[in-house]
């Protein structure tokens, strides 16, 4: 008897010391947990920030482009209006040099209109201050006749001569005259034209260079835009290969803990064994879990948040895991108690749990809850993870149970 309860004494000693390094290794697996659900935290603000980058970058990019086309539009515009400014500025050379020639032209025509005018003036003097003696003297010297006709019709073509040419120069002098004019109204307006004409390419000039600055502003700003998002890339890239690494550190943890929790369950077996042969019933000291409301709706949220996605054979893998937790004694001995351990469960630490919870989860992840609180249980695991490839254990989908 004495022998039964040293033995008994030292088994009791062997069992609190395995506790205590199970407590250790607890919160050595807690702490690991907590820095991967930092980890996963600082991620979603990441990605919430590049996302926001993105759509700056998207907006800026939008902007430019609408920048390019209007510069692009203002670039046509100033060209065309540089086009008709020339062609307005040659027109009105050509016209001012037509003008001038006119000009030219019509003062000739006033010189030679005068000139003609001072000839018949001497000549009109001349007839009449020829007498009428002196006319008839004229006549009647004519040898004969025809000589007499001929001579009276050279008096009268001198003087219709005279009368015509002046004023076939005043018709001249009057055409020149109206040419002068219009061509005064056509310089008068090409200026005109070549002044509103150089206002709107300065107009035009003006919003080629605002708009070219507003360009740049936009190019420089989309660049720091994308520079930013690339830093945000190649940092959720970092803060993902550090969550592998603790992920994996993670799993080595949980792989020393469960072996542990294995030898404290034989060395139990074996006190229990003891206990049996001495017809001491203690019990096991497991609970058999309550299969109530609360229950089916804490373990189909937990279900849903982890394996939502996966088969229905993944979720009550998942549900099958919790239970394994609840019957093991060193776990806490509800649902609850389970899935609220603190550095189990990534989604009841982000949030993303009691979100689902309150909604109510969707009707296959409660058909399974339902089914594993039922007693079906599909695997004895009590961790699963991601599946990368690195822990050994039951491959189900995109997790691996150990």
């Amino acid at each position: 008897m004495e022998i039964l309860e040293d033995t008994m004494k030292r088994t009791g000693k062997a069992l609190a010391l395995i506790f205590l390094l199970c407590c250790l290794s607890n919160l050595v697996v807690f702490a690991t947990q907590g820095k991967i659900n930092e980890v996963q935290e600082g991620i979603k603000d990441l990605e919430q920030q590049k996302k926001e980058a993105e759509n700056q970058a998207n907006s800026l990019s939008g902007k430019a482009g609408s920048l390019e086309g209007d510069l692009k539009e203002f670039n046509s515009s100033l060209e065309d209006a540089a086009a008709r400014l020339n062609e307005t500025e040659e027109q009105l050379t050509s016209t001012r040099n037509s003008l001038e020639e006119t000009r030219i032209a019509l003062e000739g025509a006033r010189i030679r209109e005068q000139e003609q005018y001072e000839a018949m003036k001497k000549r009109i003097r001349f007839m009449y201050e020829m007498d009428m003696e002196g006319m008839v003297e004229v006549l009647l010297s004519a040898e004969n006749f025809a000589d007499f006709l001929n001579k009276g019709e050279y008096i009268v073509n001198i003087h219709n001569y005279d009368r015509k040419m002046l004023e076939e120069y005043r018709a001249t002098k009057e055409e020149i005259a109206g040419k002068e004019q219009e061509l005064e109204s056509q310089e008068q307006q090409l200026a005109e034209l070549q002044l509103q004409q150089e206002e709107k390419k300065q107009e035009l000039a003006v919003l080629v260079d605002s708009t070219s600055e507003k360009l740049s502003a936009a190019r420089k700003q989309l660049a720091e835009a994308q520079a930013d998002v690339k830093a945000y890339e190649a940092e959720i890239e970092r803060q993902k290969a550090y969550e592998e690494e603790l992920e994996a550190q993670k799993a080595a943890e949980d792989a020393k803990r469960l072996a542990e929790i294995r030898k404290q369950e034989e060395e139990i077996k074996k006190q229990e064994e003891v206990k049996q042969n001495q017809n001491s019933s203690t019990g096991s000291g497991t609970v058999t879990p309550s299969s109530d409301a609360s229950d089916i709706s804490l373990l189909a949220a937990l279900i849903q948040c982890e394996a939502g996605g996966e088969s229905y054979e993944g979720k009550l893998a998942v549900g099958s895991v919790v239970m394994n937790r609840v019957r093991s004694s060193y776990f806490p001995n509800t649902v609850a108690g389970v899935i609220y351990q603190g550095g189990q469960f990534s989604p009841v630490a982000s949030g993303r749990f009691a979100s689902v919870l309150a909604k109510g989860a969707n009707q296959s992840c409660t058909q399974a809850a339902g089914e594993v609180l039922g007693g079906n249980i599909t695997i004895s695991c009590l961790y699963f993870r991601r599946n990368d490839g690195t822990i050994p254990g039951t491959v189900i989908g995109n997790h691996v149970f150990y």
